[in-house]
This record gives structure tokens, C-alpha cells and sequence, in this order.
């Protein structure tokens, strides 16, 4: 309440403020000899101008503003209005400079160019003359040389990143002083604000706001499940990209998650992303599992833009057992936070990206139970890769901000990750190249809340099982056994726990055509902890310890376990069998 009237008096503020400076800086030339009543007339003209720019509504009006506030100390005769996309800057308005076209420049944001400077860096490129400008910068535009003897490029500000430049360029060499750089800069700050106003048409910026505002508005969740989810929009101007998260309320009680990221950072990709997020929606809403809803989308994407592609993962929760049931499109794995702050990253079975249309719209659903205490978190690649990180080294990024504090928490998490991975702008400093080519960011955490008050939180566990079509499994399964063990006081010990544990899934996959389930568990206090690790499969054929030769490429399970565990057996079940071993890590490993 009142949000908008606060908004526009601090906007009124700081326009007064830039008005102010403008005036003080761009006053009569002269040695104040003239007649004072010209001088106070020049004073109020360059006010007026001022004011004019700060309300100008299309960026050729400003444009046409700025050289009202020139005179013979600044013989200002060219303008050019840059646009920065993902690689290259190209022009979209100009004043002056005749042989520059629309088409005609375009440089790349890699190049040796003081444009390209000024957008890579952030900050303002000055040049007071030609031969400045062939000694820093040997290859320039020709339509920039011709009939100019200084140039500036200031970085253009939109939406709190660096979207563009603004060159001015002088018909005369031209000394640049500190009131003549306060002056262009403050130009330029007032043609970033035009910018914000004009860039994108009425139509572009009402979508933008429209799907910005639903997205903060997603659901709290259900009893039992709470729900906490951001979005920051980092690539270009937009207020909105092609990422998106949702929460649904489904029959039954049972609550649907969704994520994506549909390919692009413009106005087409918002505009697919709304429409292909309405119909996964309506899709769950009719109730079709999980596998069933990304195949519809799919063939929904596909219908609208064969040249679009979405990443997306959905979840039905059941609040009741927190079975969780996902399919993933090509989209990141999610992550699993344990109670004590354990992150272990859970590879997902999954089908190709949405709208491919290749014929293989195969979507298989895996099952997962969240435990009491624990937080799943989903995020777009934003997330993970902003700040020129690859996959690995974004993950490790991401986990070292989810692991400390509590679960209890979950804005606070969700702020903390955001914190990590984008970095704040102090006042003053100028926004760097990098978040032009980074992508947006959604992110959504979901936590398995406490029955009753008081409950201790569960062990550190593991759960997952592998079909026998899943051969590939059995190396995911290794890391996340490895991150179960993070901190486990023997590396020796892990690498026996990784190595036995292949073992037994292996023999499954191999010797029966049933599939192997994993179950690993911490039990203890720390450096005196048990790890239980047990692998069931439904035959009933029991195993045998084998002396195996020396070229044999099996029979060595038993025998490892014989070497290797503190303890092991093998236990009947009512279908099938449980094979188990337990390494306590207090005890010295056995001798092989």
C-alpha cells in the first residue's frame, strides 16, 4: 500500500538531483563578464533541458535533447545509441553520424574497440583526439573517424546492468576535463532511464511485468511440505526470460512442482514460457502423472516453435509419506540437503528437452522419498553456471551455500544461495560485461516438514535403485555414496564403502535380471559413526563365496566383503534378498 507513491517521489528525487547537476556543470560559456541577466537566462535554459531529457518518453526525443546542452567547450556533433546483445553490440538509434547505419555497425563485445571496452568494463572510454584514438585502438568503424576529432563512450545502465553505450562524438579535439566527464556521464545516466522507459514498446514491457509479478506469487505450499522459490532475471533488459518455476495444488492433496527454462533470454522465449507454463498447469490439473505431463508439453512446445527447445522437471509430492514422483526433460539434477546440512546432487533418469519432437517422447518417472528435515532444491542453469562457472565447479559453489545453517529457514536458504552466486553492486560501482552474458535464475526449494515438534531428525540416508536397463547408474550411485561420506574420517574407508558397494550392485545387474536397490545409512556421533549399506534384489538365487582366478572377471564379491567389511550378511526376504555390510569409522580398516 502506497509502494507507487514512494517509488515515484524517490524517482522525482533523483531526478532533481541529476537536473541540479546538469545545471551546475553545463552553465553559459564564458568569463562572466556578460551581462548578468544572460547569464541568469542561460542558467534557467540549461535547467530547462534538463528537465527535459529526464522526462523525454522515446529515445530519439533525448537524443535530439542532448546537443541543446552543448556549446563551444563542448562541440558535441554525433550521437550513437549501442545495444548490447549476448555477442556482439549493434546500433539502434543515432544522431549525426550519417554513414552509420542501423546495419552498418556492429562490433563484437570481444574486440579490441572502445565500445566494447566501455561495455566489458563498466566504465567511460575517452578520447581527446585522433591520434589518442589510433595509438589505444589501431581498428575503428569508418563512420565513426569521418568528420569527428573526440569521442566518449559511456557505458548505458538499464535495469541495474550495463545494456549498451552511448558514443558522442566532437568536431573538435576536445580536452577532457573533470566537469566535461561529470557532464557526459550524468547524460548518459539520464539516457539509461530514457532507455528503461522507451527500449522495449508498450506491449514487450506489459508481458515482461505481467509474468514477473506472477512469479512471485507462487504457493506456500502444503501441511506437511513448505515451498520457497526466487527468480532473477540476469540477461539484458527484460524483467522476465525464459525460466520459470510453479507450484499446484492437485486432487487428493497432493502438490505439483514445476521448473523450466525455455531457450532464449527475449521477448519470444517470455511469451513461449507463458504459454507452455499454462499448459503444463492444465495438463496436471486433468490429473496425468508426471511422465504424461512432459509428454504433452512436448508436442504442446513443439506445435508452437519448432526452433525453441525447454528444459523442465515436474514433481507430484504427497505430503502424507513425501514420496516424491519426477520426471526430468534434460533439465540440471535437483539437489538433496540431508537434516545435517549433507547436499548430495541426485542423478534423475530422464528424456531429451521439451519441443525437440524427435519421436522419443520418453519421460520415466523416479520415485523419491524426502525424509523429515530435508530440502530438495531445483534450479534453472543460472544458478549454477553465473559467474563463468562450469558445472562441477558451479556445484560445488551451490553446495557450500546450502550446507550451513538450519532447514527451519527456507527464505533465509534461498537468499543465501542467491547471495553466493550473485554478487552484490556497491554504490557507485559500475556493473560488469559479465551479467550480459549470464543467464536468469530460478530457483525452488522444497522441505519435508517435522510431524511433531521435538522429533530428533532422521540419519544421514541414502535410497535409490537401479533397473537392469541402468548400467550407467552404478557411477551416480558412486558419488552420491561419496558425498554421503563427505566428512568420513578414513578416505581408505570410503573407498572401500565405493567398492564393495559397486560390487553388490554389480552382481545384481549381472548375474540376476532383476533390479538392485540401495539403501545406505549413517548412524552415530561424529568420528564414531556406522555406515550400514544394504543392496536388495528380488531373486531368490542366494550368493556364494567363490575363490575366483587371478584373470576372473567375477566370484570376488563375498570375498571382498569376507576382507574388507567389519561386518556382513546376506538376509532372506519375503521376495527375494538383502545383502549388507557395515564399516564402523573408529575402527582401523582390515588388513586385505
Amino acid at each position: 500500500m502506497g509502494g507507487g507513491r514512494e517509488r515515484r517521489g524517490s524517482e522525482e528525487y533523483d531526478e532533481v538531483r541529476q537536473v541540479e547537476a546538469l545545471n551546475r556543470m553545463a552553465g553559459p560559456v564564458g568569463d562572466g563578464s556578460g551581462d548578468p541577466s544572460d547569464r541568469l537566462r542561460g542558467r534557467e535554459a540549461d535547467l530547462l533541458v534538463g528537465h527535459a531529457l529526464a522526462r523525454a518518453e522515446t529515445l530519439r526525443e533525448t537524443l535530439a535533447l542532448v546537443p541543446r546542452l552543448a556549446d563551444a567547450s563542448l562541440p558535441l556533433r554525433s550521437q550513437l545509441v549501442l545495444r548490447s546483445d549476448r555477442e556482439r553490440l549493434h546500433c539502434v538509434a543515432q544522431l549525426g553520424f550519417t554513414d552509420c547505419g542501423v546495419d552498418d555497425f556492429r562490433v563484437t563485445l570481444g574486440s579490441d574497440h572502445p565500445a566494447a571496452q566501455a561495455v566489458r568494463t563498466g566504465r567511460p572510454v575517452f578520447l581527446s583526439s585522433s591520434d589518442e584514438y589510433r595509438t589505444r585502438f589501431p581498428v575503428g568503424q569508418s563512420c565513426e573517424l569521418k568528420g569527428h576529432e573526440a569521442w566518449a563512450y559511456l557505458p548505458l545502465t538499464t535495469y541495474g546492468q550495463v545494456t549498451g553505450v552511448w558514443v558522442a562524438g566532437f568536431s573538435a579535439p576536445l580536452e577532457m576535463t573533470e566537469g566535461a566527464r561529470a557532464l557526459l556521464a550524468t547524460v548518459a545516466r539520464l539516457l539509461g532511464q530514457s532507455i528503461e522507459r522507451t527500449y522495449t514498446d508498450e506491449a514487450d514491457l506489459a508481458l515482461s511485468q505481467s509474468l514477473r509479478s506472477s512469479m512471485s506469487r507462487i504457493g506456500p505450499g502444503v501441511d506437511g511440505l513448505t515451498v520457497a522459490a526466487r527468480y532473477v532475471p540476469t540477461g539484458g533488459g527484460l524483467m522476465v526470460g525464459g525460466d520459470w518455476f510453479d507450484s499446484l495444488s492437485l486432487p487428493n492433496g497432493r502438490l505439483g512442482l514445476v521448473i523450466g527454462d525455455v531457450q532464449g533470454h527475449d521477448v519470444h522465449a517470455a511469451g513461449l514460457m507463458s504459454q507452455l507454463r499454462t499448459a503444463i498447469h492444465a495438463y496436471a490439473a486433468e490429473g496425468h502423472g508426471p511422465d504424461a505431463v512432459l509428454v504433452r508439453a512436448s508436442q504442446f512446445l513443439a506445435a508452437l516453435d519448432e526452433d525453441r527447445f525447454a528444459t523442465c522437471i515436474y514433481i507430484e509430492a504427497d505430503p502424507a509419506t513425501g514420496t516424491l514422483r519426477i520426471a526430468r526433460a534434460g533439465h540440471p539434477h535437483p539437489v538433496l540437503r540431508l537434516p545435517d546440512g549433507t547436499c548430495l546432487l541426485k542423478h534423475l533418469a530422464g528424456g531429451l528437452p521439451l519441443g525437440l519432437n524427435l519421436g522419443e517422447d520418453d519421460y520415466p518417472v523416479n520415485a523419491l522419498t524426502l525424509n523429515e528435515g530435508e530440502v530438495l532444491m531445483l534450479c534453472t542453469d543460472g544458478l549454477i553456471e553465473t559467474g563463468g562457472h562450469d558445472m562441477y565447479s558451479g556445484w560445488l559453489r551451490v553446495r557450500n551455500a546450502l550446507s550451513p545453517g538450519s532447514s527451519e529457514d527456507l527464505d533465509g536458504m534461498a537468499d543465501r544461495l542467491l547471495n553466493a552466486v550473485v554478487a552484490p553492486q556497491e554504490p557507485g560501482d559500475h556493473p560488469q560485461h559479465a551479467s550480459l552474458t549470464e543467464d536468469d535464475i530460478a530457483l525452488l526449494l522444497l522441505r519435508r516438514d517435522a510431524g511433531e515438534p521435538g522429533v530428533a531428525p532422521p540419519e544421514r540416508r541414502l535410497f535409490l535403485t537401479l533397473e537392469q536397463d541402468q548400467a550407467r547408474g552404478l557411477s551416480e550411485a558412486r558419488m552420491e555414496l561419496q558425498g554421503l561420506l563427505h566428512d568420513w574420517a578414513s578416505p581408505d574407508q570410503v573407498d572401500t564403502a565405493v567398492l564393495l558397494t559397486s560390487e553388490l550392485l554389480g552382481n545384481v545387474l549381472v548375474h540376476t535380471e532383476q533390479a538392485a536397490v540401495l539403501r545406505a545409512e549413517i548412524s552415530g556421533s561424529p568420528e564414531h559413526r556406522r555406515l550400514r549399506v544394504e543392496v536388495t534384489d528380488r531373486s531368490d538365487d542366494v550368493p556364494h563365496r567363490r575363490a575366483p582366478g587371478e584373470l576372473s572377471s567375477s566370484g570376488r564379491g563375498l570375498v571382498l566383503l569376507d576382507l574388507l567389511a567389519h561386518q556382513w550378511n546376506v538376509r532372506p526376504e519375503p521376495e527375494g534378498k538383502t545383502v549388507w555390510f557395515e564399516l564402523d569409522e573408529d575402527r582401523p580398516d582390515l588388513p586385505a
